[in-house]
Formats: C-alpha cells, sequence, structure tokens
C-alpha cells in the first residue's frame, strides 16, 4: 500500500490545475504551489515556463518584480497564485489586517489579480477565521464591475480540506472536490461563506503512480533547491515518507 502526504495531494491538484499554462510565477514562500508546477511541466507540459519570484535559482528575472509586472502587463503570465490572511465568498482577498494584526501588506497583489490571465486562491488553512463573510480589508479584489479593464481573475481557491471552482457569471464559489479524509460537513462548518455545490461533487482523486514517483525524483530535486528545508521534511534523502492517507 503506497502513502501520500496531504502536500503531495495539494501538489498534485495544482498539477492538474495549471493545465495548458505556457508561463507561470509563484510568490515567494510558496512551495506546494511551486512543487504542483514543477509536476505539471514533468507530467508533459514541457513548454512550461516556471518563474519562482525571490528565489534565485528559479527567478530569471533581472529586473525583479518589475520585470514580473511588466510581463503581467503585457499579458505574458498565464497563471499566478494568491493567498491572503482571509479570503472571502467574492474572491477578495486581504493581506494587510485581521483580527487586530497588521500584516506585510497587498505589495503586487491587486496588480496581479488584474493582470495575470487566472489566478489560483491557495489557503492550507480552511476555517472560518480565514474562509470569512466578508474581508476586513481588500488588497485586491475578486472581481470589477463592467467599464472596469480586466483580463484576469480567480480560477479556482484550494485549501487543505477541498478544491472550489470560481464561477464568474454568478461571482460565487462551487465546491468541486473534498479531499480524502474530509467530509462535506466539516467543509460546510469550516467555511464562513455561502458556495454552491457541483453536481457530481466527489472526493479530489489522490496521486497516481507516476505522480508520486516524478514528485519523489526529479520534482523533488528541483523543489530543494529553491525551498530546501520543505523538501527535506517532505522527501527526506528524496525517499518517500511512510506516512499520510492510503493511496487504494
Amino acid at each position: 500500500m503506497t502513502t501520500y502526504s496531504p502536500e503531495e495531494l495539494l501538489a498534485c491538484t495544482i498539477a492538474r490545475l495549471v493545465a495548458d499554462a505556457r508561463h507561470v510565477a509563484v510568490g515567494a514562500a510558496s512551495p506546494i504551489p511551486a512543487t504542483g508546477v514543477f509536476l505539471s511541466r514533468a507530467m508533459g507540459n514541457h513548454g512550461l515556463r516556471i518563474s519562482l519570484l525571490h528565489q534565485r535559482a528559479g527567478n530569471p528575472f533581472t529586473e525583479g518584480s518589475r520585470e514580473l509586472f511588466d510581463l503581467a502587463g503585457q499579458g505574458r503570465i498565464d497563471l499566478f497564485f494568491l493567498g491572503g490572511a482571509q479570503i472571502d465568498g467574492d474572491a477578495n482577498i486581504n493581506l494587510v489586517k485581521a483580527e487586530g494584526k497588521r500584516f506585510p501588506g497587498s505589495f503586487g497583489s491587486a496588480f496581479m489579480y488584474f493582470a495575470a490571465r487566472r489566478t489560483i486562491l491557495f489557503r492550507e488553512e480552511h476555517s472560518r477565521r480565514v474562509l470569512v463573510p466578508k474581508v476586513d480589508f481588500i488588497s485586491a479584489p475578486g472581481w470589477s464591475p463592467p467599464g472596469v479593464e480586466r483580463r484576469g481573475g480567480p480560477q479556482a481557491l484550494l485549501t487543505g480540506k477541498a478544491l472550489f471552482s470560481w464561477q464568474p457569471d454568478s461571482r460565487r464559489f462551487r465546491l468541486e472536490s473534498v479531499h480524502p479524509g474530509h467530509a462535506l460537513d466539516e467543509v460546510v462548518d469550516s467555511t464562513g461563506f455561502d458556495f454552491d455545490r457541483a453536481p457530481g461533487l466527489g472526493t479530489t482523486p489522490a496521486p497516481g503512480a507516476r505522480e508520486l514517483a516524478l514528485l519523489r525524483g526529479s520534482v523533488a530535486k528541483q523543489i530543494a533547491a529553491n525551498y530546501p528545508e520543505f523538501a527535506a521534511r517532505l522527501w527526506p534523502a528524496r525517499g518517500a515518507q511512510d506516512s499520510g492517507v492510503a493511496v487504494e
């Protein structure tokens, strides 16, 4: 019986969401999204360009974030990842303040949310503290009214418990799948906003044997170059951990 970790499940889910993107940028301190993007390339999207911001080995930019914003403004960033201290049902994110605490700030999140062709909202913690009815401060809005120039917007919200898709017409999240080891009632109880449910709502697909082999082989090598502590914890000596959820 093969096992996998929650991080490997999330990375596999991200790899499937990346689909046919040609250029993906991943922000700082985002090892799981980076792992998913590298897995997507290893699984067959060989032409995928990956930019890991603030990581020396994975950052091809010579002018840092200014070059990233320039590329995004030209429509040359297909996919970006954003998180937040709070995320609400309108896909707004808050990176500034919540529960009386101040955070580093929005930086380029508002621009990237508008300019990148699509954005995956990612937050491992799935609780009413994070997924709120309304954010305390809008760092970047999930949608814009007619007449506002906006190229991109949210594609999905991925958490440690479930995967939601974004429905631009109704401006609501739709629950697509619940991760193994979690239940629908748990997701409902842990979410502070209302959401729709997919007609074929089921369980998030577990990593397959090929995905796990790539994750623990070539992908682990690439991630270790930029996120050594994460890689050492998840794949000690690039070996499989014998803990997690069983693959049937």
